[in-house]
């Protein structure tokens, strides 16, 4: 649901930014993000890499319990519209994306499969799990104007099962297309990309009169199979995407505000046999390619007053997400995972600077498989929760956040089991600045998980439930942050260790440990930004592959992502570029029989805004210029002999052009 006081102006298209550096840098503040024009476009665009930009248009961004969080950049948000989750992720060395085609894309932060984690997009719970072959968390970069992830540790007002942390997404608005006094306008984008000959558009229109809004937007992709590093094909990666977003609203003069939201995302072309493997050496013989009929669709309706002050500043949110999978060769399968959830809250605020969020919230979640050969088999979860969120400024020096909450959960799974589970979660964070330039910080939650809905797919008639426990989890986080005028450099130590963690019938115990490292640095026109992540995951007490770890984690080892860029105002042209790279990487798992092999990927890009064309943009992108030859590092698989992972697309030339009005 959209933030109080978060109105973003058309120029920057909607986005956010890295938060891993926490203090702001008066560089940062001297430009006016809602004053771009023209004439100043570049000079502000230039900014647009800074983690600081998106951490002021969040509320709490400032709150103890956003020290670790992490911001995706206006930049990365505007560049990744036509593109992917990787596109999305690529400069944050904390995510990392796997999978290679939208189908199959799954997300992992710090080493934790985002199955783990709580996400929400316009406060509507996500995660319906279906086959871990394919994502259960698919999502279109270019209709979401916001997108924060809290690692390892989650504010309790954040939403149920938050084991390893959440994400919070917001879509776009129309006021985020409208200058002040314009009533109608919108952005038309279209590109073109070399490998897979593909061909992407998408066209957003807004328009608002008397406290009405409604924004409507469309996309799509279609293209053929792309070609790896090696130049070879990668049968089941042709892009064929259509993603759709309808959104409502009204406010008051009062500052009341109502909002009414859908979206679907449609992907149903062949795919490989296993969506997220290239192909099984020495297997059953399959198919190489099969048809995955996917359709998520997310609903939202939501009230709020964009004005409350004082001790009554209500929220309401309710709404439905769902996943259908459908493979209707072999055996006809079909796969829909629904979930209704809802929160009401309130915030008070005690002060300039003082809040506590209380509230309720619950979920209603079901996953129903069936194929003729097994039949219709279910399973659901029902939970509700009461939640305390306080934040607080102590002194000069000290900020503190802190939160309990209690959920209670009926748990119904095949063949008539039923049980009732409940448990209490608790979380604080600390800020305390030694000077102006240096501060250190420190985080700690125990989490109540309860007991989650099993990969459909995967469901098993014979499953035995009598041993299976609500998973909990305990995170900690130390971590330190130093600034100076327009350079900044931050570092910290992560452990999150859940126990009980579900996998089919069973449990087992998953931990994720390292340190995350990362800098930024800011110029005349120029910006820069560097992360290093240093992740190790285990399973029941030892290192863990990527088979041991499935739905739990991914093994990650070193990577690291660094980004500059730098308008070139007298040119009117932006350029940049981006390298992401990986470590070799020996997991030591029990089924494992290689290492991850290491790489380093470079991406270039140019922007030209021609002064005679208003509003208008043209770019050029070159992705893996020197053609690696690579599997990423979340892709399942690349530990194995007999496995061929799902390769990257090799060296790619994509041109686009963006249109404002």
């Amino acid at each position: 649901m959209p933030g109080k006081h978060t109105a973003i102006r058309t120029s920057l298209l909607c986005g956010s930014a890295l938060s891993l550096l926490f203090s702001t840098t008066g560089f940062a503040q001297e430009v006016d993000l809602n004053e771009a024009s023209p004439e100043n476009v570049t000079d502000t665009e230039a900014f647009s890499l800074d983690p600081i930009i998106v951490r002021e248009r969040d509320p709490f961004g400032e709150d103890a319990d956003r020290a670790t969080a992490i911001y995706v950049s206006d930049a990365t948000l505007d560049r990744s519209r036509l593109g992917d989750l990787r596109d999305l992720f690529s400069g944050l060395s904390q995510v990392q994306v796997g999978g290679a085609i939208p189908v199959a894309q799954k997300i992992f932060v710090n080493g934790v499969d985002m199955l783990n984690l709580a996400v929400t997009v316009d406060g509507i719970l996500q995660n319906n799990r279906a086959f871990h072959h394919v994502s259960a968390n698919a999502f279109d970069p270019g209709l979401l104007k916001f997108v924060r992830i809290d690692p390892g540790i989650a504010a309790a007002d954040t939403g149920p099962n938050a084991l390893a942390g959440a994400v919070v997404m917001e879509t776009i608005d129309a006021a985020d297309f409208l200058a002040d006094g314009d009533n109608f306008g919108g952005t038309a984008r279209a590109s073109y990309a070399d490998n897979g000959s593909t061909f992407g558009g998408a066209l957003t229109l807004a328009a608002r009169n008397s406290g009405f809004e409604t924004l409507g937007y469309f996309r799509y992709s279609n293209g053929d199979d792309y070609s790896d590093g090696a130049g070879n094909t990668v049968p089941g990666t042709a892009a064929d995407l259509k993603s759709g977003l309808l959104k409502f609203a009204y406010e008051s003069d009062q500052g009341h505000r109502v909002e009414l939201s859908g979206q679907q995302l449609i992907d149903d072309a062949l795919r490989p046999y296993r969506a997220n493997i290239g192909a099984i050496i020495g297997g059953r013989p399959v198919p190489e390619t099969r048809i995955y009929d996917t359709k998520r669709q997310n609903f939202s309706l939501s009230y709020e007053n964009t004005q409350a002050t004082g001790l009554w500043d209500p929220t309401v949110v309710v709404g439905y997400s769902s996943s259908d999978i459908n493979v209707p060769d072999p055996f006809g399968s079909e796969n829909t995972t629904g979930t209704w959830s809802g929160k009401i809250q309130n915030t008070f605020h005690l002060g300039a600077t003082d809040t506590i969020d209380a509230g309720l919230d619950f979920y209603d979640r079901d996953s129903d498989y069936f194929d003729p050969f097994d039949g219709r088999l279910q399973e659901s979860a029902r939970n509700i929760g009461v939640f305390a969120q306080g934040r607080f400024e102590v002194g000069d020096a000290w900020k503190v956040s802190t939160g309990v909450r209690y959920d209670a959960q009926k748990f119904d799974g095949i063949g008539g089991f039923s049980d009732d589970v409940s448990g209490g979660s608790g979380n604080a964070s600390v800020t305390y600045n030694f000077t102006e330039e240096f501060s250190v910080r420190a985080g700690y939650s125990h989490v109540f998980g309860g007991i989650q809905i099993e990969d459909g797919y995967t469901f098993f008639n014979r499953w035995d439930y009598t041993g299976l426990e609500p998973s909990t989890s305990d995170n900690i986080t130390i971590g330190a942050d130093w600034v100076s005028n327009n350079f900044t450099v931050g570092g910290e130590y992560f452990q999150t260790k859940i126990k009980d963690a579900r996998n089919g019938g069973g449990n087992f115990d998953f931990e994720s440990r390292g340190f995350n490292l990362a800098g930024t640095y800011g110029w005349v026109n120029g910006f820069l930004r560097l992360t290093y992540s240093n992740t190790r995951i285990d399973v029941d007490g030892s290192p863990a592959d990527s088979f041991a770890a499935l739905d739990f984690g991914a093994p990650i080892g070193q990577v690291l992502a660094l980004e500059v860029q730098q308008a070139v105002p007298e040119w009117n042209m932006l350029i940049g570029g981006r390298v992401n790279a990986a470590a070799s990487y020996d997991t030591a798992g029990a089924f494992s029989d290689r290492e991850l092999e290491g790489y380093q990927v470079f991406d270039v890009f140019a922007e030209y805004t021609p002064p005679a064309l208003q509003g208008v943009t043209f770019r050029a992108t070159v992705n893996n210029i020197f053609d690696a030859d690579y599997a990423d590092r979340a892709t399942y698989g690349a530990d194995f002999s007999d496995v061929v992972p799902l390769k990257e697309p090799g060296r790619t030339f994509i041109i686009e052009a963006v249109a404002q009005f």
